[in-house]
């Protein structure tokens, strides 16, 4: 296993690490959405717990239900004290998001003084103002500029703020998003890791039958769809068979299975932190064009294709490029020489070497 650094403070999380690995240990999962709800959080959730109770933990999972139909701070509170009435007995609680499961949790823990390690896949306040104005700013700018924020991102903002400096541990995916954050919420490094996602063995894929390029995940304007969009229409003026698809709220197993045959898959978020759209692409060796404002630049920038999000020119190229019988064979063979494995074991066992240092 390829060790888990903290770049700041040079704590190591692998399998040879001095903590020995904690079995027995009382763990709460909280989870905003849990299978047969369609996302990553989901997944994670799912196979993270499989994989703690392979080792002999006890592990609960509580996820959003009739939460789910109420206003934001109505399904707060409620989730609260769920949360509250859940923790007897529990050594650890872990999070899944900062602030539909993470406020409430961090909340509930603090009051019983038990552990809690929450996950950042994402940020919901940049989210939420992209949503509001429109504005296509990435991340690293959001944070950068002084921007007039609504009520309700104030008070997000404020929530966040209160979670990460409540919270025992908090676990990044990427480096790229723990140095934002550290910068912009003074976090401590001695209580932030990384752990990086889920990266599975190949699957075996099928020669695609056309030059079919796959999106997939929520419509959001943080997408970019209206310029993946316009870059795909202008294409067709000059070549009919280069083609888009729109994917969206399909189950993970079917979306392997459209992925298995594709072409290629695209990707032009403003930002993305750590896209498991992209890793499932790499699992069926399919080359990929991703954002370049994405946390996973460093580690890919090697075997994948990576554009400008603001500029259509640049997406359209890269898009023309790749379809060229060459470049494409080239992109091929570089994902299947990518033989980096993190699974699932190795992710539990990291989060239970972070257990032991708290």
């Amino acid at each position: 296993m390829n060790p888990v650094r903290n770049s700041t403070n040079n704590n190591i999380l692998s399998n040879s690490s001095p903590f020995k690995i904690s079995n027995g240990v009382k763990i709460l999962i909280a989870a905003g959405i849990f299978p047969p709800d369609i996302g990553g959080p989901a997944q994670y959730a799912k196979y993270l717990s499989e994989e703690f109770k392979k080792r002999g933990n006890a592990v609960k999972i509580l996820h959003y239900k009739t939460e789910k139909k109420l206003p934001t701070g109505i399904r707060h509170f409620l989730y609260f004290f769920r949360i509250l009435f859940s923790l007897a007995g529990v050594d650890l609680v872990i999070a899944l998001d900062t602030f539909s499961v993470g406020l409430p949790a961090v909340a509930a823990v603090r009051l019983l003084g038990k552990k809690i390690i929450v996950r950042l896949g994402g940020d919901f306040l940049w989210e939420s103002y992209v949503e509001r104005t429109g504005n296509l700013i990435t991340l690293k700018e959001f944070y950068e500029k002084k921007l007039k924020l609504s009520v309700k991102e104030k008070i997000i903002h404020s929530a966040i703020e209160f979670v990460l400096d409540r919270s025992s541990a908090l676990v990044f995916s990427t480096n790229w998003q723990k140095e934002i954050f550290e910068k912009v919420y003074k976090i401590s490094p001695d209580r932030s890791y990384i752990i990086e996602n889920f990266y599975g063995e190949k699957i075996k894929g099928f020669e695609p039958r056309e030059k079919n390029f796959i999106w997939a995940g929520r419509p959001l304007k943080l997408k970019n769809l209206k310029i993946l969009k316009a870059a795909f229409d202008e294409i067709k003026e000059e070549n009919s068979g280069i083609k888009l698809e729109n994917i969206t709220n399909l189950p993970h197993e079917e979306l392997l299975e459209r992925l298995k045959s594709c072409y290629a898959v695209i990707l032009p978020s403003i930002s993305e932190v750590s896209p498991n759209f992209i890793l499932d692409a790499i699992s069926t060796n399919k080359p990929f064009i991703l954002t370049k404002e994405a946390g996973f630049y460093e580690k890919l920038k090697d075997i994948g294709i990576f554009v400008d999000p603001h500029n259509r020119e640049d997406i359209t190229n890269k898009i023309l490029f790749l379809a060229d019988e060459n470049n494409y064979q080239e992109y091929k063979k570089r994902i299947a020489d990518f033989k980096f494995v993190h699974s699932w074991q190795q992710i539990a066992d990291d989060f239970l070497n972070i257990y032991q240092k708290l």
